[in-house]
C-alpha cells in the first residue's frame, strides 16, 4: 500500500505556520531546500488545496500541494502571490483509469475492467488528459518564475515529466520541483 495524503511545498518554517497548528499527522520530517523552501508530507484528510491562498498569504511566496492517492497518482495545484493558479496530474495512465466513468449498463464493475470497451475509454481519457499537458507545463513554469527561481528545464522537458510514469507519484513531484528550478534538498 502506498502513501495517500498531501505533499505541501512552500517557503518558510511550515510547522510555525498557524495553518499547521495542532496538525499531528505530519508523517515525514520536512524536506528542506535552500532559500527556505520545504515540503511537508501529511496524512490524508489533514490538508486540501483550498488552504493554498492562506498559505501563500502567510509565507508571502507561491506554494503548491500534491494530493497523492496510494502513491499511484497525484493532482498538483499551485498558487502564486498574484492569485494565478495551475494544476497538473502526475502518472497520467493511472489518472485515466481512475477517471473513466463506468457505463450505467455494466453488471460487474470488476469484469468491465478487462473489456475492450474499458481499454478504449481509458485510451480516450488519456488522450484528453494529454491535450492539457502543454498548458499545465506552462502554468508550472510561470508559477516557478513567480517564485523567483530559474527553471532548469524548458516546457518540453516539463511536458515529458508530466507524461512520464513512476511507481511512486511522490518521486514525480520531487522531480517536477527540481526541473522547475528549486534547489535540491539539503541533507538532514
Amino acid at each position: 500500500m502506498g502513501f495517500s495524503g498531501h505533499l505541501v511545498f512552500a517557503r518558510g518554517p511550515l510547522r510555525e505556520s498557524p495553518l499547521f497548528e495542532g496538525v499531528e499527522d505530519i508523517v515525514e520530517p520536512e524536506e528542506r531546500r535552500p532559500g527556505g523552501w520545504q515540503t511537508v508530507q501529511l496524512r490524508q484528510g489533514t490538508w486540501n488545496a483550498e488552504r493554498l491562498p492562506a498559505l501563500v498569504d502567510w509565507s508571502g511566496a507561491p506554494a503548491c500541494v500534491a494530493d497523492v492517492s496510494d502513491s499511484d497518482l497525484a493532482l498538483v495545484t499551485g498558487l502564486d502571490t498574484a492569485g494565478r493558479s495551475w494544476q497538473a496530474w502526475l502518472n497520467l495512465d493511472a489518472v485515466a483509469r481512475l477517471l473513466v466513468e463506468e457505463p450505467d449498463d455494466v453488471d460487474d464493475p470488476i469484469t468491465w475492467l478487462y473489456t475492450p470497451a474499458f481499454h478504449e475509454a481509458v485510451r480516450l481519457k488519456l488522450a484528453e488528459l494529454d491535450e492539457a499537458v502543454p498548458e499545465d507545463a506552462s502554468g508550472a513554469l510561470a508559477w516557478a518564475t513567480a517564485a523567483g527561481v530559474h527553471p532548469t528545464a524548458d516546457r518540453s522537458a516539463i511536458e515529458h515529466l508530466l507524461r512520464s510514469h513512476e511507481v511512486f507519484a511522490e518521486n514525480l513531484f520531487t522531480a517536477l520541483l527540481n526541473l522547475l528550478g528549486f534547489p535540491p534538498p539539503t541533507p538532514a
